[in-house]
């Protein structure tokens, strides 16, 4: 048996089972993702695909292979390693054939210059519990924790919950943010082991929200009325794409929906920002909508008083 299927028999039985997720960055001393400093793990595998998207190596759940054509010198030593011949060496540097890649991982092992990384490893919830134990300090002196995030992380529902328990059983601060989209019951067991919900909203009107995302937003609003419900802390987020969800016809009918819930939310304004295009072209992606200008200061303060014109508490940024 060569190496890639060893590897490859190895993630399959890692992944089925309920204390291992994978994951595609674990970010330390983060300040907009809850409260307090707080450690970011990001978790791989959504079931939305938005057109912005600024994590597009959290989209898909398998592991991926970040190539960095400034750092490649030619050598070849990736086409040797790859065991699938999925990699060809052009004047455009290394290119690879996607049907054929299972990305294994060899060639990024091989490569002496690091042109070639694999994004996606495999963690126990003991281990991950190990690397925010050393931050329990900083929890300490902040009132932060840790923030779950993705990607969608309840895609890997097991995996999170243990996360959850295992951190609560340690007076650690956990946070899940999330799009919502996921099965009602899945939501329900997450809640019971979750300390704050920081929870997305982008666009209201159906129709559109598939559009710019792939699905439709009605198992997201339904979700988070069951939320209102319960009584788990939520944190609305709205991300603002100029020229997707910032007309006031959106900005109208989202304020207009969380003032029926039964509790009063804060609602966070987080400004689109540019440097997703980079990512998408290292993991041989495209980014479905370019050229999205960054919100200008002024058109972030008219969202912001017109969500608070409607009777909502709102700041910009997270």
């Amino acid at each position: 048996m060569n190496r890639w299927h060893q590897n490859g028999i190895r993630i399959a039985l890692e992944a089925k089972s309920l204390q291992n997720g994978i994951i595609f960055d674990v970010k330390q001393y983060a300040i907009h993702d809850g409260p307090g400093i707080r450690t970011t793990v990001f978790l791989k595998g959504c079931p939305l695909h938005c057109h912005w998207c600024h994590n597009p190596e959290g989209i898909q759940m398998k592991p991926q292979i970040n190539y960095q054509r400034q750092r490649c010198i030619g050598c070849g030593e990736c086409l040797d390693a790859c065991p699938e011949k999925a990699l060809s060496l052009t004047d455009a540097g290394i290119t690879t054939e996607q049907q054929r890649c299972r990305s294994c991982g060899l060639c990024a092992e091989a490569c002496p210059s690091e042109a070639r990384e694999r994004i996606g490893r495999i963690l126990s919830s003991e281990q991950l519990l190990e690397l925010v134990k050393k931050d329990i300090p900083f929890y300490e002196a902040s009132g932060g924790g840790v923030t779950f995030s993705g990607g969608e992380p309840l895609r890997q529902a097991e995996f999170l919950i243990e996360c959850l328990k295992l951190c609560a059983g340690n007076g650690i601060h956990c946070a899940v943010d999330t799009s919502g989209f996921a099965a009602p019951e899945v939501l329900e067991r997450v809640a019971r082991e979750t300390r704050l919900f920081l929870y997305d909203l982008k666009i209201m009107d159906s129709k559109k929200h598939e559009r710019f995302t792939g699905k439709s937003n009605q198992q997201i609003l339904a979700n988070l009325k069951y939320l209102a419900r319960s009584n788990v802390p939520v944190v609305i987020r709205m991300p603002l794409i100029p020229g997707i969800n910032d007309d006031q016809e959106n900005i109208d009918l989202l304020a207009r929906f969380i003032r029926t819930l039964p509790k009063t939310y804060h609602v966070h304004i987080l400004p689109y920002h540019e440097g997703q295009e980079n990512k998408y072209r290292r993991l041989n992606m495209v980014l479905q909508t370019k050229n999205i200008p960054m919100p200008d200061p002024k058109a972030l303060f008219r969202v912001k008083n017109r969500m608070e014109n409607l009777g909502l508490r709102v700041q910009i940024g997270g």
